[in-house]
């Protein structure tokens, strides 16, 4: 398999027609090795639009996430150098990598241990030292070292915790999948000053949720 030409079929192929055209996010993808972050067994999948499976046994339903929802992510969220990010979820630590590369710092929180433990060799691998990841439930949010500039779902969540946008800064921003299947929706919430949010509706989706995620009220009459 000829990585390197996958690689640019991934990038002219799902992500650009996708209008995702930040130069520096394009550069990254080929900077990134995402191949590396791919449990040995899926290999030559690295590049398709596809989730692609972690081997945790603790979690059968954790996926790597599709190539362009990282790319439009990375673009709707605006990473800049200055920012420390939340990333609640770390996987494979192929996202982490990628706002590592954007940011000043990354704590990314991994409730899964065997997760934590691949996602954490995968970054050592490649001698990303900016990232700080802790093992825990950090669905509702992470507060011992909050607040943050940004924080990203990477999974699902029926609702929003209100715990988690008070952990933003004036001027933050929070990447979230939000609501149950059928109707997910993607959106970006900006924290204009302390209290004050705004949000933006930016795709509709369909993701696994987050283990212990905030369930909505259920009525019963």
């Amino acid at each position: 398999m000829d990585l390197e030409l996958a690689r640019q079929n991934m990038v002219e192929q799902q992500i650009r027609p996708a209008e995702v055209l930040d130069q520096e996010i394009l550069d990254l993808l080929y900077l990134v090795p995402r191949e590396d972050f791919v449990p040995p067994a899926y290999r030559s999948l690295a590049f398709a639009d596809i989730e692609i499976p972690l081997t945790s046994p603790d979690r059968p339903d954790a996926r790597m996430w599709r190539p362009l929802l990282e790319a439009r992510v990375l673009q709707h969220l605006m990473p800049r150098r200055i920012d420390r990010v939340l990333e609640v979820g770390t996987g494979s630590g192929y996202l982490t990598a990628l706002l590592a590369h954007r940011v000043a710092q990354v704590i990314s929180v991994e409730i899964d241990p065997a997760l934590a433990a691949a996602g954490s060799a995968n970054l050592a691998r490649h001698r990303v030292r900016n990232v700080q990841l802790e093992v825990g439930d950090a669905a509702r949010g992470w507060p011992g070292q909050a607040p943050y500039d940004a924080i990203v779902l990477t999974g699902s969540t029926p609702v929003l915790p209100s715990s988690l946008l008070a952990q933003l800064a004036p001027g933050g921003r929070l990447f979230a999948i939000v609501g149950e299947e059928p109707v997910m929706r993607a959106s970006i919430v900006d924290c204009a000053a302390t209290g004050t949010f705004h949000t933006r509706v930016l795709f509709e989706t369909v993701l696994a949720p987050l283990a212990n995620c905030e369930q909505a009220p259920r009525f019963s009459f």
